[in-house]
């Protein structure tokens, strides 16, 4: 079976390549943008199979289709909201939620294979896909860049659990449980951050969804939420915030 990812994040698109390896998948090459991925298609064979990052360095990875006929299979990797994975749905799409899991990568690949052996047809409609989440939809930060000592590192959102604020700095903390100050006020990180992955529950904090560990009922009609690799114990979700906050996670 012939494998292309096509993935802007680097470090995302070597880890789902490692990943397919432990199954017994071998992608023939990772491509990282739309005109990368347009340029290939045009000059190789097409795979059978497509992982497909939906937002590019360089814009939709639907605008490939526009200039290209490919003809793989495709299994979309992303981090949209409910809403749009419906869409996926509808359109006879299988999709992987980011971070990737193995069990739901392997349950995807069989998937396919059984689509595969039973000669189905996918239908797939591209367009409906690209009015949903379109190009004029506000592109937020993918990565934030801090400075360590004289050094400068990136810093994937997908890898943050939370910001906060503390002795009027920012800080981020991320899932290996490491902290780094950040140029940004949370009011500021208000406008970059995706609103379906990140929350702001208080004054002080910003969390992730997929770092909760545990939502716990707190005085006041307030709700405390534990973070994985994350002891502090004052996130609080603020009482003015709580219906909000119910709302997201739901």
């Amino acid at each position: 079976m012939k494998v292309v990812i096509i993935e802007d994040e680097k470090p995302a698109a070597r880890r789902l390549s490692r990943m397919l390896n432990e199954i017994g998948l071998e992608p023939i090459t990772m491509l990282h943008s739309v005109e990368e991925a347009v340029n290939w298609f045009y000059t190789n064979e097409h795979p059978d199979l497509l992982f497909l990052d939906i937002q590019l360095s360089d814009g939709l990875s639907f605008e490939i289709f526009e200039e290209v006929e490919v003809k793989s299979a495709i299994i979309f990797t992303t981090a949209y909201d409910e809403y749009a994975l419906k869409a996926f749905k509808l359109n006879s799409i299988d999709y992987l939620l980011k971070p990737i899991d193995t069990d739901e990568l392997e349950n995807a690949v069989n998937k396919y294979k059984k689509i595969h052996a039973n000669k189905m047809n996918q239908s797939i409609n591209f367009e409906q896909l690209k009015n949903l989440i379109s190009p004029s939809q506000k592109n937020y930060k993918k990565r934030f860049t801090v400075k360590i000592g004289q050094h400068l590192k990136m810093i994937s959102t997908e890898a943050i659990a939370c910001f906060y604020s503390e002795n009027k700095a920012t800080y981020i903390h991320t899932i290996t449980n490491r902290t780094y100050l950040v140029e940004d006020t949370l009011e500021q990180l208000e406008e970059k951050l995706q609103p379906e992955i990140f929350f702001r529950v208080s004054r002080k904090f910003f969390v992730n969804i997929n770092a909760i560990k545990d939502i716990i009922s707190y005085t006041n009609s307030r709700l405390k939420i534990v973070l994985n690799n994350f002891n502090n114990n004052e996130i609080i979700v603020s009482r003015e915030r709580v219906k909000d906050f119910k709302n997201w996670i739901n």
